[in-house]
């Protein structure tokens, strides 16, 4: 695999040096600028559409779900309730795209109905066994209340800001038009107090600040309720989720399997197959001149034993490649040892593991460092490397740390990208850091799981 260290040395591998810098700069500090912010005024359109929308659902689904109950006595009462669960699948699909729209939140579709029969049976049976559809009329009947706590909070506390805020430019209108001072902050038969002269105006815009800059964050903690609302509810379930999952794990290690086998088809045409169809021409050739010229052939039979070492030297490192014969017989610790005396650096191993883990986690372990130690050779400009195996409760962790230039990346397409993938597949994780000058730090996490007992 060809990680692209080399880039380690361009100014676009190194933020802060680019103008992309990742977030724009502000002047003012992000407590002084949300009231004025499109999320803000996004997150609180959402809360005041919310009210109107929650009516609707709450509405719609208690009643065509009462009404679906009440007719189970009668055949008419199932397919009500599916058309009411049918109803509330669409409601959700409706949420998701105003939680995109307004929130930026992105929930994956759920899946899709199964049928197991064509026809308004098999629809109605699977309308009727799907969770999402009763996951979506549960958020129907939850969203309601909750929407009428949200729009009453934000709309009096946004209300209450900006009215105390701008009250020094409309406390005018109640000496004029009202008939008193100012705004009545206390009264009673005897006694009243109003907000009339300057100190107790200056205070209500000072109070009326504090509500206006805290308006934007009570917002945002009622939608973060509702963002967990529609994420748990209308996205996809858990066990969905790791079953697509589960499928492109598989798909990556069929393509692994695929990828090595045409990599070991290769090898063997290109390599030692040639080698040896060319050993077999030679040795014809040298029958061939054996009585008319021996010192020729004897020539040749030299050549050919030479071509014989070299296509054997091939074939050790192509079922080294496969499977090393030390890592079955003596473990990771021997393995990676005899992989790293062929590091064109020098590298310190330390292998610090009271048991062997599976084969299938061993040999991707090894795997993973033989990669990372081809990369350093390749194009790291190191002069020293180290890799270090440990175990922590149940997961295997792998590091390998050298003192190259650095800049290494798992970006789309990058050697390290790949090998992210093969330990995704078994629940593995790959993280890569490795600033501009050095020193990469590559970390591998995979699973423990011991070698199942025969029998």
């Amino acid at each position: 695999m060809a990680t692209e260290y080399g880039q380690g040395y361009g100014l676009e591998s190194v933020p802060g040096l680019t103008g992309d810098t990742g977030a724009r700069r502000h002047r003012l500090p992000a407590g002084l600028r949300a009231p004025f912010e499109a999320r803000s005024w996004r997150e609180f359109g959402y809360v005041l559409l919310s009210l109107p929308i929650g009516i609707l659902l709450f509405t719609y689904a208690v009643t065509m779900t009462s009404l679906g109950a009440g007719l189970l006595v009668t055949f008419l009462g199932v397919p009500v309730l599916a058309a009411a669960l049918a109803g509330c699948r669409g409601f959700g699909a409706m949420e998701r795209a105003r939680a995109r729209a307004l929130l930026g939140l992105r929930v994956s579709d759920p899946d899709p109905l199964r049928l197991k029969k064509q026809g308004a049976m098999g629809w109605i049976g699977a309308v009727l066994k799907s969770g999402t559809s009763w996951r979506s009329l549960l958020y129907a009947v939850l969203q309601f209340p909750w929407s009428v706590f949200s729009f009453v909070v934000a709309v009096n506390v946004w209300a209450v800001g900006w009215a105390m805020l701008t009250y020094p430019l409309w406390f005018w209108v109640f000496p004029m038009y009202a008939g008193q001072d100012g705004l009545q902050l206390y009264g009673d038969e005897t006694h009243r107090i109003y907000l009339d002269n300057p100190f107790e105006i200056t205070v209500t815009a000072l109070v009326g600040l504090l509500f206006t800059l805290a308006t934007p964050w009570i917002v945002r903690a009622l939608t973060t309720v509702d963002r967990l609302m529609v994420h748990g509810l209308l996205g996809p379930s858990r066990l969905a989720t790791r079953v697509v999952e589960l499928e492109s794990d598989r798909g990556v290690v069929v393509d692994t399997a695929a990828a090595d086998l045409r990599r070991i088809e290769r090898d063997l045409h290109d390599g030692a197959q040639a080698r040896l169809v060319n050993l077999a021409m030679d040795l014809g050739l040298a029958k061939e001149k054996l009585r008319e010229d021996p010192r020729a052939a004897a020539v040749m039979v030299a050549d050919a034993h030479g071509e014989v070492k070299t296509a054997l030297q091939e074939l050790r490192d192509l079922a080294r490649g496969i499977h090393p014969a030390v890592l079955t017989d003596r473990g990771l610790d021997a393995a990676l040892s005899a992989v790293a005396s062929r590091c064109t650096v020098p590298v310190r191993v330390e292998v610090d593991l009271a048991e062997r883990p599976a084969s299938a986690i061993e040999g991707i372990a090894y795997f993973t460092v033989s990669e990372l130690l081809q990369n350093i050779s390749k194009h790291a400009r190191a002069t020293s490397a180290a890799v270090e195996v440990w175990r922590v409760e149940n997961r295997l962790m792998l590091q390998v740390v050298d003192n190259g230039v650095g800049g290494a990346a798992a970006s789309a397409g990058s050697g390290l990208a790949g090998l992210a993938e093969r330990l995704d597949a078994v629940d593995g994780i790959l993280v890569v850091d490795s600033p501009a000058g050095g020193p990469t730090r590559v970390t591998a996490e995979l699973p423990w799981r011991n070698e199942p007992v025969a029998g």
